[in-house]
């Protein structure tokens, strides 16, 4: 069974700071609370309490309550009152639509002397003959009864025809425990029925499940149409069953009808966290070990190979108010991962990568995952090109600053000459050179004797 627990009552009391001992209001309503304690020695200054549609079967626990000025424990299965004695502050109680039958039970509330207001509607003690004659007569200090005032008049009257009111309100009470007695008897025994009715089709759903049972054996040989001889009863049929299925309202029956809604609201969500767990695994790497391209969030994307700075740029369209923490980015040499919301996102790369050195970011604006990714033959292309661009333009200036330099010898006396000598240090290069370099000096002797009488013509 359920009771109140002190997460309840806190969760209840949020606007008192959820602080449970200076409490003076709480509405536990609707909570499906079977068994009332703790809260006379949690609350002790309540002084209005909420307590209607539950399925406490009896007032318990709240005698300590002595601030208390509110009780509203309507739509519970409470036959009897009592225990309210403690309550001296009580000015107003609500029963209504209870199992109170046993009217007599009302005589503990004299000692409730503000009891102002009472409501018991809806209880079999109020077909009783007599019955709103008795309860006038018998608490003196009620103001309002059922939301009718209290004549004067009323209260003589009744109070002059006392005696043989309450001897035939005794009369109706005694009649209605034998009844009550017999209900209770009725509904153990149903439920013995139904719990062995429902144990029955549970080994017969084993025993039809099992491999080697006879009556699969017996099913196969006769063909599948008599299969559903030895089938469960289909949870519709049950349902339909369950709810057409005439029965007298009780305590018995509101809680059994409870026990019933909460065992289908178990069981759907056993299905519902089953199917999740038997749901397909999205395939993302074949067998053979081959990566796939998949894109289960159905996401827009933009795969970018910037040459410029030897990077490949991932641009997806993630929702612009998803919360980063609900992404997962995963980068490998060959392949990109990206987890949103647990649905997967995958796509092989044009060319491998490095994934330490990779980075994810988020746009502040349109909410874009962008995952930049260096490729891995970085540094290799760097240098090839770079070394390659640099040995181009070495020759070129040397064959320019060879020219260049025969100028100079011809116009400037090196001796006198206050920089360092370009053609020197173009040499000492050419003789630690590699490749085609190292025959420069010869093409420029070569220069030199042929060309003696060299005229530096501008425009040509």
């Amino acid at each position: 069974f359920l009771s109140v627990t002190e997460e309840l009552v806190r969760r209840r009391a949020e606007h008192n700071n959820c602080e449970i001992f200076s409490l003076e209001e709480i509405s536990l309503h609707q909570q499906e609370i079977e068994k009332l304690e703790h809260l006379d020695k949690w609350c002790r200054d309540l002084k209005i309490l909420y307590l209607q549609n539950n399925l406490i079967p009896k007032l318990e626990n709240v005698g300590k309550l002595k601030k208390l000025e509110y009780l509203n424990v309507a739509l519970n299965n409470i036959e009897r009152i009592e225990n309210l004695e403690g309550c001296e502050e009580l000015k107003k109680l609500d029963l209504t639509a209870n199992f109170v039958g046993e009217l007599s039970s009302i005589e503990s509330l004299k000692c409730n002397i503000h009891l102002k207001e009472l409501f018991l509607v809806g209880n079999p003690c109020t077909e009783f003959e007599g019955y709103r004659q008795f309860v006038v007569a018998t608490l003196h200090q009620l103001k309002y009864l059922d939301s009718k005032e209290i004549e004067r008049s009323e209260r003589i009257k009744a109070l002059q025809n006392y005696p043989e009111v309450k001897w035939k309100i005794r009369e109706q009470e005694r009649a209605y425990l034998l009844k009550r007695a017999r209900e209770k008897e009725e509904a153990q025994r149903s439920m013995q029925e139904k719990k062995d009715e429902k144990q029955k089709q549970m080994d017969s759903k084993l025993a039809f499940d099992s491999p080697d049972s006879p009556q699969e054996k017996s099913n196969q040989a006769e063909g599948d149409g008599k299969q559903k001889r030895y089938r469960p009863v289909d949870s519709d049929d049950e349902d339909r069953k369950f709810w057409e299925e005439p029965t007298p309202y009780t305590p018995e029956s509101r809680l059994e009808t409870h026990r019933y809604i909460e065992e289908k609201r178990k069981a759907k969500e056993n299905i519902r966290e089953s199917k999740k767990r038997e749901k397909t695994a999205w395939t993302l790497v074949t067998a053979e070990g081959k990566v796939l391209n998949v894109n289960v969030p159905k996401l827009h994307f933009s795969l970018k190979d910037d040459e410029e700075n030897n990077q490949i740029i991932l641009d997806l369209a993630v929702y612009r108010h998803l919360d980063t923490s609900l992404l997962d980015v995963d980068v490998q040499p060959t392949y990109i991962r990206v987890l949103v919301k647990g649905k997967p996102f995958q796509l092989v790369l044009p060319e491998e990568v490095k994934p330490d050195s990779s980075s994810a970011k988020r746009s502040q604006t349109t909410g874009h995952l962008v995952v930049t990714m260096p490729k891995a033959k970085e540094v290799i292309l760097a240098k090839q090109k770079v070394s390659a661009s640099i040995k181009h333009s070495d020759c070129n200036t040397q064959q320019k600053n060879t020219r260049s330099g025969q100028v100079e010898k011809l116009e400037v006396d090196p001796s006198k000459y206050s920089f360092p000598d370009v053609t020197k240090i173009i040499q000492e290069k050419e003789r630690t050179g590699r490749g085609p370099i190292k025959f420069q000096p010869q093409k420029v002797t070569e220069v030199k004797k042929s060309c003696v009488d060299f005229e530096n013509n501008e425009d040509v």
